[in-house]
């Protein structure tokens, strides 16, 4: 017969592990995000002159950074386009990340739970064999 050979304290561990990757990769993503709307900005538009011809106004108050464009141009109409497709997919892999983490937890919890109570099984039936012995012993005197 095979048997199982989890240790829950192993489970835990590569549960942390997994949790600090996916703590990286979430700051990862939000750093591509962050960067690719920055990327979008510095763009430019595929019309010669026209960021000059439309010059932004309004107070700036020191220390704040000037007054921006929103993003336009063919370079962030791309970016858009390429965010808004894997944006499925990046939400996809949270989602199965977090699937995966506690799927472990709940079966390492049940094969916890599962030990227990085969353990409590076979008290229950070692005591009733020590029991049906016990009575056999006394009816032989």
């Amino acid at each position: 017969m095979t048997a199982w050979d989890i240790k829950p304290q192993g489970v835990q561990g590569q549960l942390k592990v997994v949790g600090v990757h996916a703590g990286e990769l979430e700051k990862a993503l939000n750093a591509l995000m962050k960067d690719l709307g920055e990327a979008a900005q510095s763009a430019g538009t595929a019309v010669p002159g026209t960021a000059a011809s439309t010059p932004l106004h309004g107070p700036v108050a020191p220390g704040q950074a000037p007054l921006s464009r929103a993003a336009s141009g063919p370079v962030a109409a791309a970016l858009g386009e390429y965010v808004t497709a894997r944006q499925a997919q990046l939400k996809s892999m949270s989602e199965r990340i977090q699937a995966a983490v506690l799927g472990a937890a709940t079966a390492t919890n049940e094969y916890v739970e599962g030990d227990l109570d085969t353990a409590k099984q076979a008290q229950d039936a070692a005591r009733s064999v020590r029991l049906d012995v016990l009575k056999d012993l006394r009816g032989a005197k």
